[in-house]
């Protein structure tokens, strides 16, 4: 079954750049080309929104506060924009959703979004690994060419120097195997909670690798606005030390003005609802 795209994901742009780390590593340059197109914005800000909260939910969440859809969001939901540590945590959970949007809609994998509709605190993020995507090659049948993807992400949004967010996704990434499980398990709970039940069927495969094999890529992504990217600063990661390297993606995705984005993509995602 073919999938609806996003039209944002068309100001995703793979550049012809690639920047190698000291121990040869590849790694892909991206550049969010965003413009000030009120449809896409919108049309974004409702999938960043859903993320958070469902269309079905907000109307039943909201009538206990007794509070509007907007000021819901803002107040039980979304990060601060003020309140720190909001702000960092606004520019990661953007981050993890637009790699989560690379995953699904640029390399076809299947990536579950379950990861914020049940925050107990907002200005916190989500315990566990980042974004999860899953690969079958006989959609219905089992292969050990199935793919479980695990990536990592790390983004910085201000400041006057190029912080090493690379290098922390990387390492944060070869943590994965360890919090692997847990991981696989929320997904699958939450999916079962939501009456998804052939979804977190699909998942069983997944949790048990000796009787049921399949491929693991790792993943490491970081996002950068313009004025603090630096290609030297990347070019100094190393993988090394990555448990799976011989299988790790390394992306970095940069824009100009990505707070402003982001607090522009949270803005309408409240008043829209």
């Amino acid at each position: 079954m073919s999938k609806t795209i996003p039209k944002h994901i068309s100001w995703l742009v793979e550049t012809s750049e690639e920047i190698t780390t000291t121990d040869g590593a590849k790694v892909r340059v991206l550049e969010l080309q965003h413009r000030s197109d009120p449809t896409i914005l919108s049309e974004w800000a409702k999938h960043f929104r859903n993320h958070y909260c469902k269309e079905s939910e907000i109307d039943f969440l909201r009538r206990g506060p007794n509070l509007s859809r907007s000021e819901y969001l803002k107040r039980h939901k979304f990060p601060s924009q003020t309140v720190a540590p909001g702000p960092s945590i606004r520019s990661g959970d953007f981050g993890e959703i637009l790699v989560a949007d690379y995953l699904e809609f640029s390399l076809e994998y299947w990536v579950p979004r379950t990861r914020y509709g049940r925050k107990t605190i907002i200005n916190e993020s989500t315990k566990g690994s980042d974004i999860l995507g899953f690969k079958f090659v006989n959609d219905g049948k089992e292969s050990s060419d199935d793919v479980l993807a695990i990536f990592e992400s790390k983004s910085q949004f201000s400041g006057t120097r190029c912080r090493s967010r690379l290098q922390d996704a990387i390492n944060d990434s070869s943590k994965d195997y360890l919090r692997k499980a847990e991981s696989l398990n929320a997904i699958r709970e939450r999916l079962y909670d939501e009456g998804r039940l052939d979804e977190a069927s699909r998942i069983e495969r997944f949790q048990n690798h000796i009787d049921h094999p399949y491929k693991e890529m790792s993943g490491a992504a970081a996002l950068f606005s313009t004025n603090v990217f630096d290609s030297e600063v990347i070019k100094s990661t190393t993988t090394e030390k990555h448990p799976n390297k011989s299988h790790l993606a390394l992306v970095v995705i940069r824009g100009t003005n990505m707070m402003d984005l982001v607090n522009e993509l949270y803005r309408r995602a409240a008043d829209e609802a």
